[in-house]
């Protein structure tokens, strides 16, 4: 079963993301991107891949809710 379209897709919404003028819908969308790049590296066994975008996930979300706090 061929997933990688779930890696394009990931990669979509992250290239998409800078479209948006607001930062705070920039980093949510960057980080809905990097949590499907983690389901993408959960599937084909990355380690790596998970681990580096749920870093870029939690830290486009914790900025995030930061500024809207602000």
């Amino acid at each position: 079963m061929k997933l990688e379209w779930i890696g394009w897709v990931a990669t979509a919404f992250f290239a998409s993301s800078y479209f948006f003028k607001q930062p705070d819908i920039l980093r949510k969308v960057q980080a809905g991107a990097a949590l499907l790049w983690v389901v993408y590296g959960l599937i084909i066994h990355a380690f790596p891949v998970v681990v580096a975008n749920l870093v870029v996930a939690s830290v486009a979300l914790y900025s995030s809710w930061r500024s809207a706090r602000a």
